[in-house]
């Protein structure tokens, strides 16, 4: 039977994939966001999963805004990283389980959760972005992963609740897998940011704080946060945090904080990221 280990929440800002690509991760602007990585990554060391669900969003490099499912799982046996208009960055090639892919989309069905899905993702920086965060630049990713893309970008979006209830689905799913396997699952995207627009810039370190503290204490509070409320507190690309949702839905009641970073700026955004070890 397949278990699920633990659970990671984490920006996925293009900038530190764009830092480590180019070697300025040890600059005076990096240098201190990757030290308090350090932890994260020993951690992440000794702690490999055989597979892990990456829940991430496209940023219209897949996907455009004309054709935008709200999920989407991939079931490749392996995905390109995307071209975003500067070329594809440097990176391995990201081996999928289709198997354990498509286990995981009829038992998630079966929860009558309704999904796409997609045999030929390439993945843009939402998805290579928290491999690097975790891995840092290895030969090949030392984890085969499931591609999970939820739609926080064309309107209507999932609710907070919903993201989390697709997470207790995914939950389900892998009880039910028969394989004897070890399941990580991450949730990427926000903290509080906005790209554009008038608030342009806009941070909010108490409500990105409280999101987090809510991820241990009572994770259901996060699940009535409307959209609204995300873009008014974290910015209009905050909404994002509905994606770390579906991670802490997918594990137990009981989980321990193992590691948290918040550092403020990342390219004029909040960076957070956080490990739950399910109990």
């Amino acid at each position: 039977m397949a278990k699920l280990t633990a659970g990671m929440g984490t920006s996925h800002v293009p900038g530190l994939g764009a830092a480590i690509d180019n070697g300025k991760t040890h600059e005076a602007y990096w240098k201190s966001l990757f030290e308090g990585l350090e932890p994260l990554r020993n951690w992440h060391k000794a702690n490999t999963p055989d597979v892990n669900i990456i829940v991430y969003n496209d940023h219209a490099t897949e996907f455009s805004l004309d054709s935008y499912s709200t999920f989407t799982v991939g079931v490749g046996e392996s995905f390109r990283p995307a071209d975003e208009g500067w070329g594809p960055r440097q990176v391995p090639e990201m081996q999928g389980h289709p198997e354990f892919a498509w286990h995981l989309i009829e038992s998630v069905m079966a929860d009558e959760f309704d999904l796409a899905v997609n045999a030929s993702m390439d993945l843009d920086h939402g998805f290579t972005v928290p491999l690097s965060v975790a891995y840092g630049q290895p030969s090949e990713w030392p984890t085969a992963v499931v591609p999970v893309c939820v739609n926080v970008i064309q309107h209507p979006l999932p609710t907070a609740l919903r993201c989390y209830k697709l997470g207790q689905a995914i939950g389900t799913a892998i009880e039910s897998y028969p394989d004897d396997i070890t399941v990580g699952i991450w949730g990427t995207g926000g903290l509080s940011h906005q790209l554009g627009g008038e608030r342009v810039g806009v941070v909010n370190p108490e409500f990105d704080q409280l999101f987090l503290d809510n991820l241990t204490k009572d994770p259901l509070a996060n699940t009535r946060l409307s959209h609204t409320d995300f873009m008014r507190e974290a910015g209009c690309e905050g909404v994002e945090m509905i994606m770390w949702n579906v991670m802490r839905g997918a594990l137990g009641d009981n989980v321990e904080e193992i590691f948290r970073l918040y550092h403020i700026p990342v390219s004029a955004t909040a960076f957070g990221a956080i490990i739950l070890e399910n109990k």
